[in-house]
């Protein structure tokens, strides 16, 4: 899996596939957890469809990465998927930003 990053000091953003689902979700959580950074912010605004794996994926990331010392933190204005996070009480468990600027900033 190769997904387009950005790199801000520690902090390294992941953009989300078009699709979070089947078997982009079945990878993503060692992707994430396989980056040389392990304070990782995962940009979901371009993601249009986000199953039930990928919503399990973003969780065994947050816990491989917290393993390691880091955490994974979500970046959406996108409506949609921040009603996903919402209804599945996931916006509980992750810290959700309304920016990626904002969850970078986080970090510090």
């Amino acid at each position: 899996m190769s997904l387009p990053i950005e790199i801000f000091g520690d902090v390294v953003v992941v953009h989300a596939p078009d699709e979070l689902s089947g078997d982009a979700a079945d990878t993503l959580a060692g992707y994430l957890a396989s980056l040389e950074r392990n304070q990782v912010v995962f940009d979901l605004d371009g993601a249009e469809l986000i199953a039930s794996q990928g919503l399990e994926a973003i969780l065994d990331a947050q816990d491989r990465l917290r393993e390691l010392g880091g955490d994974v933190k979500i970046a959406t204005a996108n409506r949609y998927n921040r009603k996903i996070l919402e209804m599945t009480r996931l916006d509980q468990q992750l810290e959700v930003f309304g920016s990626v600027i904002d969850a970078v900033k986080s970090y510090c």
